[in-house]
């Protein structure tokens, strides 16, 4: 096993033996050498195999993947670039400006500019610009014989194997067969005879994100792609489906702690960059943070009338925060697997206004029993009306404590059903409305309970 040391040692050597041994290299420690190295990278990949060195260029970070395609020699880059599976191709075009993706186009095979050209016409975020065209389609006449022998001659220029889809005259899907189904039968039997008519596709204009959750509740490697007439254009595979599971699973973290998503790695983002998506956000919730100072000035009477009151104003606001955030992260979550829907809003509305009373509760007795403790033993003297400060504290808990907990799941829900993004109802955002709202609650609460006393 070669380290990073060692294929820079190698790549000085300049010895065809040492090439040799650079093709022995996984994909994956060709990728981390270069995320690393790009320097030395890009002489790794002038004497790497185009195929081998392909199916490594798919791991790079899409700076390092320009970089790459851009230092190479004329020649090297476009047997790269040929190499290259369909899709992985446009996933890389797609991030360049467009005039140089019209040059990187000259340098494709017809056959390979044909199908790129084509990928690209597929809106942005679509299944269209996931899918590869190669695959292996067969017809319900052909023997099983005749099947494997066509694999035997053409398989290798194809993505997977694992499936095999059958098409009629028109292109028009009608089946998929997984390859062992071929393996444990007679030769002699065709196509038609072990097809069961049952498929599952995905249409070419379909949303990407949404096939992560089909990958996720099917069993399945690789599925195929049609238009909105069943003809076969291409497949989706679990690779890709993957890769775009894990960029969106950041985009969501990111946007749940309150900022920007990055759209790109944390190590290579540029300072400036990183600052402006985070900025905006802070911004905002800084504003957000103002109306509290605003609802403390409408109650600074009672403030003043009852300043032990002031003592419980981080306790009661963050324990509703807190509980905004955890429902918002929980159902931000659901939502991304596809487990619950706005169609369930009133289950969870229902769920979740169980689970914030019993919260307000275990919390509200917490604080009522701190007041309490602290009263008896003389670590602080709360005044003579201690028991009606600590029923206040016992109330407003239960009751911001549920307003929390109803704010942070029901936010991402209403923003989803108004085109937004649910990850918008970020923790912060979320502990900054309830912020606000719950002094209004706590207030209101401790004016009820100690009016004629205190207040």
């Amino acid at each position: 096993m070669l380290n990073f040391k060692d294929i820079k040692n190698l790549l000085q050597h300049n010895k065809i033996t040492d090439f040799v041994k650079l093709n022995k290299l996984t994909p994956r420690d060709i990728a981390d050498f270069t995320n690393r190295n790009t320097k030395w990278a890009v002489k790794l990949f002038q004497h790497l195999d185009p195929k081998h060195a392909a199916k490594a260029f798919k791991f790079l970070q899409n700076d390092k993947q320009e970089i790459i395609i851009k230092s190479l020699p004329a020649e090297k880059a476009a047997e790269l670039l040929n190499a290259l599976q369909p899709d992985d191709r446009t996933a890389f075009l797609e991030e360049l400006p467009g005039n140089y993706v019209k040059e990187l186009l000259k340098t494709l095979t017809p056959e390979r500019r044909e199908e790129t050209l084509e990928l690209l016409g597929y809106e942005e975020g679509s299944v269209g610009r996931l899918m590869t065209p190669d695959y292996v389609s067969i017809k319900m006449p052909e023997t099983c014989q005749d099947v494997l022998s066509y694999i035997r001659r053409r398989g290798q220029a194809t993505e997977t194997l694992n499936w095999l889809f059958v098409i009629d005259e028109k292109g028009i899907l009608i089946d998929d067969i997984n390859i062992k189904d071929f393996l444990v039968v007679d030769p002699s039997t065709t196509v038609a005879q072990i097809m069961d008519h049952q498929f599952l596709a995905l249409n070419v204009n379909a949303s990407q994100k949404d096939v992560i959750n089909i990958f996720r509740n099917n069993s399945r490697y690789a599925l195929p792609v049609t238009d909105d007439d069943g003809v076969l254009l291409g497949i989706v595979t679990l690779d890709d489906v993957l890769r775009l599971a894990e960029k969106e699973g950041t985009r969501e973290i990111q946007k749940i702690g309150g900022s920007e998503a990055l759209d790109e790695p944390y190590t290579t983002i540029s300072f400036a960059r990183l600052i402006r998506k985070r900025a905006g956000w802070l911004i905002i919730l800084f504003l957000g943070e103002m109306l509290t100072a605003t609802a403390m000035g409408h109650f600074q009477d009672e403030i003043s009338k009852a300043v032990v009151l002031a003592l419980f104003i981080p306790l009661i606001i963050s324990s509703g925060g807190n509980s905004g955030s955890q429902a918002s992260s929980i159902i931000i979550r659901a939502m991304a697997i596809g487990e619950i829907g706005f169609r369930d809003v009133f289950r969870v509305m229902r769920k979740e206004f169980s689970s914030g009373l019993v919260l307000g509760v275990i919390l509200g007795i917490v604080g009522f029993f701190r007041i309490f403790l602290w009263q008896r033993l003389g670590l602080y003297d709360y005044g003579p009306h201690w028991m009606k400060v600590a029923t206040t504290v016992f109330l407003a808990l239960i009751g911001v404590v549920l307003w929390g907990t109803l704010s942070g799941s029901m936010l991402p829900l209403v923003l989803k059903k108004l085109g937004a993004d649910p990850a918008a109802s970020s923790a912060p955002f979320v502990a900054t409305l309830v912020d606000v709202t719950g002094l209004i609650i706590y207030f209101s609460i401790a004016y009820v309970v100690m009016s004629g006393t205190l207040l």
